[in-house]
């Protein structure tokens, strides 16, 4: 059955080598980055390149083709990263073997071709081989009885090993619409031994099942239809072959061994690591998961960054960041703890270079990219992790199970821990990961977010750009050793030299009107974004003779040391050296600080009033407004939200002036400072005290404040809600926009109050004296509709027909609802209680409404309510359903309703000739 002389190498060469002596073209992979198609993160099969020709959109010298394609499957419908190194076949990078035919020969050759490459050059045994083609087990398709002859006609084809099966297993589509076909899979038995499904009682072993032994090899594509719509395709006039074989897959059966990892395509790179690792093979065996993620991932990354995609923060450069990331992750899990994946690296091009002389040409660039972003991941992977691990252990603390997206996501962004290694940790301790709350957190900041600044491309900065800066502005002495000195707290405004600027991530000495641009002073009094507060907005303005002007719109860290303000230039010349004073906008930066002060006093007060269960997960401190998120484990009742509200300002009123301290953190907890959960803390903190003898709020916070509560104005909760499970999200607004919110609300009552012609006072009683006059009146709406109803019914009842013998009444009620319909057609079986049928019609708020119903008896005969409303309802657009013998329907085309209540009697009949 296999030939242990055939290297993965010489099986690739071998395939492409067979089909160009049968007129094939060798095309070259195409890149893993998908030339001009938008709709691809990565090449993920090999027919991405040749997408066009299928399309008709493109041509090609050639109408034969062969290659072996690089692919990635990290991440939208194919997605194998969760399986690999837990299992022995799925990978994230792998190389999909593949011959075409573009309008050329079609199923008799690709079928007579596979079977030759597969059991005379390979020598694969005939009699493990089967194969499987399309029979649609709707009947709309016709089934590929073309495909099954040939098969049939295979030298030594087993009759009994053509399988037929349908649309999901046979079936291609490219999209919803366009260039589809059967397709025929070719799958081999591996034997008994191979099946992991023996001991379920039950079991058996088959093509397409659920165990192992049948493994599918080689997938031949027939495309010969243009898919139109759902239900309609139509033949093409040029018929194509695309075909489909994972080279590892192959290798593995062809070297006779049950692991794709025991091929010589990756077992030296498994080898590699246990020579890193000084491991036994028993060692190894025990920690095959992370050698085979290393070997994975690694040869993944090589290939990518040789393709041109380099570890970052978004789309294909974050998968890049986020499979390194991962490999070195496993690589600490056995003991690797220095950089290693560059030699990891080496062995993969020492396998793989002949065939993709790109590694080999950018072996210095791969093993650079692999290094520094393993030395990037080590500065913050203990943090990190250790903070994962905390957040991981609150999670089981409160008997949950899933770690919430905005923490997941703010590891990411802080500590760079991808997605996939938060949730591979959380997977080994038995938990999930909100995933799409990661994406949504993600969404939230790269876009316009509630804080109302522009977050750009998720951390898409350069650290190396900055850390260079910072090095360069040190050693000429233009900054200490900390950096640009950071004080958002002593003042509004600081004067210093124009250190330097940056622009789309370059540094330059000089910006122009319009342009984007990042500013470096050496010191700072913009407030960073950190702990739920936004970042400050001002300006910076130049001074002594440079006169220009930047807007400031937001204010960022992008590397230890270093203060960026990020702006527009707005007017003038700014260069590099100018002297220049930064403004905080200091009316936004005082909202900002009665927003936070206000945070913390509802934290106090939600606690007082809910218990200590009522702790922050969460919080916004924006300049309109503020949000704060708690868990708790119900809605709360307006009275309670009433409660907080004035015990909120209450300590308003007070005024309380705030302490501020700076203090060892072991002191602060010993005293009873709050400290949050996910914020991050150093040995020495700042606190928070507001109130003296008996502090009624006392956190850990390196927040702005104001200097007494009193400052804060006013407090008003305007929502409410749900953030999560078990999350509860308030927000409110304080100051200025809390009298905006009043007046507004004033103005709404003045306007009422006008409007029924009485004092605001009096609105409450005006308006439940209306609400009381109006529900009087729909009640006599409603009993005046239902005596028309019953007059205008009485008046049909004495035309009522008869259809062999049962009565049958039909008619369009006007002025009418569902229940109305209901009394009326108990109105007729009252009358007529035995061999009756009504079906009556109205038109409520627009839309068409219909009941049927049936006396008794008929229902006794097998008459069905149900099936004639839904009869009837055909002709209107809807469907309905219900009891036996009573039954309603809807729809969307009133106008019809005449047409609809025609087929009551010729149902009738056709039920009556069944009988």
């Amino acid at each position: 059955m296999t030939n242990k002389r055939f290297s993965g190498a010489y099986i690739r060469q071998s395939f492409i080598d067979f089909f160009v002596e049968r007129g094939h073209t060798f095309v070259p992979s195409s890149s893993l980055v998908p030339g001009g198609d938008q709709t691809l993160l990565f090449t993920n099969a090999g027919m991405v390149q040749f997408k066009d020709v299928f399309l008709g959109t493109d041509q090609r010298p050639y109408k034969r083709a062969v290659n072996s394609q690089k692919c990635m499957r990290v991440a939208g419908k194919h997605n194998d990263l969760e399986d690999v190194g837990r299992d022995d076949t799925h990978h994230t990078f792998f190389e999909m073997l593949g011959n075409w035919s573009f309008g050329d020969y079609y199923k008799k050759e690709a079928i007579a071709w596979a079977w030759e490459l597969l059991t005379e050059v390979w020598g694969l045994d005939k009699n493990r081989l089967w194969v499987t083609c399309f029979k649609d087990e709707h009947g709309e398709i016709p089934t590929d009885e073309e495909a099954a002859e040939n098969w049939a006609k295979q030298p030594g084809m087993d009759p009994g090993h053509i399988l037929f099966f349908g649309r999901k297993d046979n079936f291609w589509e490219m999209a919803e619409t366009g260039p589809c076909g059967p397709c025929s899979e070719i799958h081999i038995d591996l034997g008994p031994e191979a099946c992991d499904k023996r001991d379920v009682p039950g079991h058996v072993c088959r093509v397409n099942g659920d165990c192992k032994r049948f493994l599918e090899l080689w997938n031949l594509v027939f495309i010969q239809y243009n898919r139109l719509s759902p239900t309609r395709l139509e033949p093409l006039p040029a018929r194509h072959v695309d075909t489909g074989m994972g080279l590892e897959r192959i290798t593995a059966i062809l070297q006779g061994v049950s692991s794709n990892y025991a091929t010589d395509l990756l077992s030296p790179l498994l080898d590699k690591v246990q020579e890193l690792t000084g491991h036994t093979l028993e060692e190894r065996k025990a920690n095959i998961t992370p050698y085979r993620v290393i070997a994975d991932h690694s040869r993944a990354a090589t290939f990518l960054i040789a393709d041109g995609v380099v570890p970052g923060n978004v789309g294909r450069n974050y998968v890049c960041r986020m499979i390194i990331r991962r490999a070195a992750r496993f690589g600490r899990k056995i003991g690797l703890l220095d950089p290693f994946l560059a030699k990891v690296a080496d062995t993969v091009i020492e396998i793989y270079g002949d065939a993709y002389p790109e590694l080999v040409k950018n072996r210095e660039v791969i093993k650079d990219n692999l290094t520094r972003e393993e030395v990037r991941f080590r500065r913050t992977v203990e943090q990190g992790l250790s903070q994962l691990e905390a957040y991981l252990e609150d999670v089981k603390a409160r008997g949950e199970q899933v770690l919430d997206g905005e923490r997941a996501f703010d590891l990411y962004a802080t500590h760079g821990l991808p997605l996939e290694l938060i949730r591979d940790v959380a997977q080994e301790e038995g938990l999930e990961v909100d995933q799409e709350g990661f994406l949504r957190a993600m969404e939230e900041h790269r876009t316009i977010s509630g804080a109302g600044k522009a977050f750009g491309p998720l951390g898409g900065e350069n650290v190396d750009v900055y850390r260079t800066i910072l090095e360069d502005l040190q050693r000429r002495g233009q900054l200490g050793p900390e950096g640009v000195i950071y004080d958002p707290y002593s003042t509004l405004e600081v004067e210093g030299q124009v250190l330097a600027l940056v622009r789309d991530g370059v540094s330059v000495e000089e910006a122009i009107v319009g342009d984007a641009i990042e500013v470096i002073l050496p010191r700072t009094c913009f407030y960073v974004e950190a702990g739920g507060q936004v970042s400050d907005t001002g300006r910076i303005i130049g001074l002594e003779g440079a006169d220009w002007e930047i807007r400031v719109n937001d204010t960022r860290k992008p590397a230890a040391g270093v203060v960026v303000h990020i702006g527009e230039v707005i007017r003038g010349r700014p260069r590099v050296g100018d002297k220049a004073l930064a403004q905080v906008d200091g009316e936004r930066r005082r909202d900002i600080m009665r927003n936070h002060t206000a945070t913390h006093l509802l934290h106090a007060k939600l606690q007082a009033i809910l218990g200590k269960e009522a702790r922050q997960a969460g919080s916004l401190v924006a300049p309109d407004r503020l949000r704060f998120d708690f868990t708790y484990p119900e809605a709360l009742t307006p009275e309670q939200l009433e409660a907080i509200e004035a015990a909120v300002n209450q300590a308003i009123y007070e005024d309380y002036e705030l302490e501020v301290e700076h203090k060892p953190l072991s002191q602060a907890l010993q005293e009873g400072a709050m400290a949050l959960f996910g914020e991050k803390y150093g040995e020495v903190v700042r606190t928070i005290v507001i109130g003296e003898e008996q502090p009624i709020s006392y956190e850990l916070c390196g927040g702005t404040h104001v200097e007494s509560t009193g400052d804060i104005g006013i407090f008003i909760i305007t929502s409410e809600g749900s953030a999560a499970a078990g999350i509860r999200r308030i927000e409110a607004v304080t100051g200025r926009e809390a009298y905006a919110l009043i007046r507004k609300r004033l103005n709404d009552l003045s306007g009422v109050a006008a409007l029924l012609n009485c004092g605001m006072d009096e609105v409450p009683e005006k308006v439940a004296a209306l609400v009381q006059e109006v529900e009087h009146l729909r009640k006599q709406n409603v009993q005046l509709r239902r005596q028309m109803a019953l007059a205008e019914f009485d008046q049909l009842l004495q035309g009522v027909r008869s259809v062999d013998g049962i009565r049958v009444l039909t008619a369009v009620i006007k002025e009418a609802d569902a229940d109305i319909l209901r009394q009326l057609c108990d109105r007729f079986r009252q009358r007529y209680p035995e061999n009756g049928v009504v079906v009556l019609a109205t038109v409520s708020e627009e839309r068409p409404i219909i009941i049927a119903a049936l006396t008794e008896d008929l229902v006794k005969r097998g008459f069905h309510a149900g099936e004639l409303a839904k009869e009837v309802a055909q002709v209107i657009g809807g469907s309905g359903g219900g009891r036996p013998h009573l039954a309603q329907a809807g729809g969307k085309d009133a106008s019809k309703l005449s047409a609809a209540l025609d087929r009551v009697i010729p149902w009738l009949r056709q039920r009556l000739s069944n009988q």
